[in-house]
């Protein structure tokens, strides 16, 4: 949006000034607008002039970031915050209370400091101490030689993740424009976001880590479709959301994720859509690429994401020791 509001009197009349940005708010405490770079600007409804909405800055294209492996992992890491997070070694141990096997699992990378054998029993009791099952991320390279010989010996299950990349610039023009127009963004997942968010359980201890690894990153975006269409059946009592997805810019990359689709609202290109949205906010920021974690038996999404440009970079697994 383009908002013109009175920012101050001067000799008794009004000095008017616009920002540019997302609107991420409007209700009884005021107006708050999100621009390109500095904080946020937030004023009282009684102060606003006019306001008109503008597209988002078109992403200009540029080449995927030269990065390897490992410092992908990182930064998705930083995108995905756990809770709890404790270093064995070069190793770090992250739980949040069974929240999504990422922040759930030790990411082993480099030098736990330990020999393998001690270093895997000591991730055993951290997670059995939490409750949890003790998973292990394991990237090669990137993760020491002789894990995945131990991690077999000890009869590890694995579940292979595909790590997949794609420039932003032709991302945040995909789909259909309307489509696109439909989305709207917000700095936090309120309960119409949250009703469409699969990952729900209704357990308090687990939506409260929940919410703090979905709300972590350095800079996180939230977008929603609503049922503006009428798509759902009229009487039922389906939420009033068609399509949701997340976003975190961290330097020229931006997370995507959490994008769900509601049942009766699919093959609309609302996935796309939102994700172009999200794109065309992280160019915004700087971001010039974007990456996302499927799993690697997931057709669909995979199928989905090949349209959209995305290639894989890498495969990692996810290891889950059996309990001791």
């Amino acid at each position: 949006m383009s908002v013109r509001r009175v920012a101050e009197f001067a000799d008794g009349r009004p000095v008017f000034r616009d920002v540019i940005g997302v609107l991420t708010s409007w209700d009884d405490r005021g107006l708050t607008v999100e621009p390109r770079s500095g904080g946020p600007v937030s004023f009282d409804e009684r102060l606003l002039v006019a306001g008109k909405v503008v597209p988002l800055f078109p992403a200009r294209r540029a080449p995927l970031p030269g990065v390897s492996p490992v410092e992908l992992q990182r930064i998705a890491a930083r995108g995905w915050p756990a809770v709890e997070q404790e270093p064995l070694g070069e190793w770090t141990l992250r739980a949040s209370a069974g929240f999504t096997r990422r922040a759930n699992s030790v990411q082993a990378l480099g030098d736990p400091g330990v020999p393998l054998p001690e270093a895997l029993a000591a991730v055993r009791r951290w997670y059995a101490a939490r409750g949890l099952p003790a998973w292990v991320e394991v990237v090669t390279p990137g993760a020491p030689e002789d894990l995945r010989a131990e991690l077999d010996r000890l009869g590890a299950a694995y579940a292979p993740t595909l790590v997949r990349v794609a420039e932003l610039a032709p991302l945040s023009r995909t789909g259909d424009k309307a489509a696109r127009d439909r989305v709207r963004l917000a700095r936090t997942a309120g309960p119409d976001w949250t009703s469409l968010y699969r990952r729900v359980t209704g357990e308090p201890a687990v939506e409260e880590a929940a919410r703090a690894v979905l709300h972590g990153g350095p800079s996180v975006w939230f977008a929603t479709v609503h049922d503006t269409w009428g798509c759902g059946t009229e009487g039922d009592d389906t939420p009033p959301v068609l399509a949701i997805g997340r976003c975190v810019i961290d330097g020229p990359w931006a997370c995507f994720g959490a994008v769900e689709v509601a049942p009766w609202a699919r093959r609309r290109g609302l996935a796309t859509a939102v994700m172009a949205v999200l794109a065309a906010r992280a160019a915004e920021e700087g971001a010039t690429a974007g990456y996302l974690q499927v799993e690697a038996e997931n057709d669909g999404a995979i199928a989905l994401y090949d349209g959209m440009g995305f290639e894989t970079s890498h495969t990692y697994h996810y290891a889950r020791l059996p309990e001791a």
